[in-house]
């Protein structure tokens, strides 16, 4: 088991991060270390409030990702609805395509899709 020192973490984070900044200005990136893994969190700008969260657990070989809506209440609290969650990816190539195609609505087209044509 790696932890969040190791050079294979600390690299694929900084290929994720690199990657991620080419939408620095639509989304707003947080890095967190936890005792099972480590996450990048996205939470969107502007257009859509969306909450993404990249996730990789220590013991493990593969990436999830999950993204939720984001609403607020009277008071301001914030609510999350899930939007979309993929796990078991496992490469950086295919982390990387499945966050692009989530930033063009991937995760928003499968909720509508889901919602709306239950059977």
């Amino acid at each position: 088991m790696e932890d969040k020192y190791s050079d294979t973490i600390q690299k694929e984070i900084e290929v994720i991060n690199r990657y991620l900044t080419q939408w620095d200005n639509l989304f707003s990136k947080e890095i967190k270390y936890y005792a099972e893994g480590w996450s990048v969190n996205l939470r969107e700008k502007t257009i859509y409030p969306r909450y993404i969260v990249i996730f990789k657990a220590y013991n493990q070989n593969s990436f999830s990702i999950k993204s939720f809506e984001i609403h607020n209440n009277l008071i301001g609290k914030e609510h999350y609805k899930d939007l979309y969650f993929i796990d078991n990816i496992t490469s950086l190539d295919a982390l990387l395509g499945e966050i692009k195609n989530i930033f063009y609505g991937k995760d928003i087209l499968s909720s509508v899709k889901n919602e709306h044509f239950k059977t």
